[in-house]
């Protein structure tokens, strides 16, 4: 990123929080001049990043790297998530609580191996996921489809899928939960979904660096998305945020267009520097751009 693309109170922000170490930085926010709009941006890790997937032990990591939460996932299994536990829930709650901090959001990157459109147990783990996010206060769950669960150029796989989020749709939307689908797919491809599921409980959980690493313009992308966008992963393939071909100054002002005022959730890429000292570092780059108060 070029500094001149940072707008002064941006950088003004940035530059005070950075000086101050991202252990202070939500201390900086009060510092901001108070607007009309004060809703900004907060910033989780994705648990399965810093090496602490379906851990409550995340929870106090990501507060020590200087961030408001952390995506949960539910691990893995051959019948039961470990994250379909109530036990495990009440301890993800607990520390939480312990660490002022928050779950943004749950994900089931177990889908990856045990494809949705394919394994009855996949199924069922959709539904359950419902029942988990009301336990735990949480209103999105990431739905994966990569590795074997990867439905681009998969017509038969996908028409599963779509009956399958058809019929757990109507649990989803009474319990006010949002599945969030993350593929390889085309923001008009995901659009399409959307329109044939027809329900508010399916959106798509939008993540830049897969988006751009498939080949699409991330900033268009985003914008004809629009409010079906439920949550958006924060990674750059070629590099640490700032470093990277993904210009963040870009995608600041394509959500803005958008109206997008949720969590922004970093998986960042592996780095010399090690999984925690990454995301700090990725952390305070976001910091300047997506600040806590606008």
């Amino acid at each position: 990123m070029k500094r001149s693309d940072i707008t002064r109170r941006q950088f003004l922000l940035g530059t005070a929080c950075a000086a101050a170490g991202l252990a202070a930085a939500a201390s900086c926010a009060p510092l901001a001049k108070p607007t009309k709009s004060p809703k900004g941006f907060k910033l989780a890790v994705c648990d399965w990043t810093i090496g602490k997937g379906a851990n409550p032990a995340s929870l106090e990591a990501a507060r020590r790297i200087g961030l408001d939460g952390v995506q949960v996932d539910f691990g893995g299994g051959q019948d039961k998530l470990p994250l379909c536990n109530p036990d495990l829930q009440k301890r993800f709650l607990e520390q939480a609580k312990k660490h002022d901090m928050q779950i943004a959001s749950l994900a089931m990157g177990v889908l990856n191996g045990v494809p949705y459109k394919s394994d009855p147990r996949a199924e069922r783990w959709v539904a359950e996921s419902v029942d988990v996010c009301k336990a735990m206060g949480v209103r999105v769950v990431l739905l994966a489809f990569f590795g074997d669960g990867d439905v681009k150029n998969d017509q038969k796989g996908l028409d599963t899928v779509v009956s399958r989020l058809k019929k757990v749709a109507p649990k989803a939307e009474k319990a006010g939960v949002t599945f969030g689908f993350e593929s390889w797919l085309s923001a008009e491809q995901h659009l399409e979904i959307i329109k044939r599921v027809g329900s508010p409980a399916v959106k798509v959980y939008y993540d830049v660096g897969n988006s751009q690493k498939a080949g699409y313009d991330i900033y268009k992308e985003i914008r004809l998305l629009g409010k079906n966008i439920c949550e958006i992963h924060a990674k750059d393939y070629d590099g640490m945020l700032g470093k990277g071909s993904i210009d963040f100054n870009k995608v600041r002002q394509a959500i803005d267009d958008i109206g997008y005022r949720g969590w922004i959730v970093i998986e960042s890429v592996k780095t010399p520097l090690g999984a925690e000292e990454t995301v700090r570092q990725d952390g305070l780059y976001l910091r300047q751009i997506f600040p806590p108060k606008v």
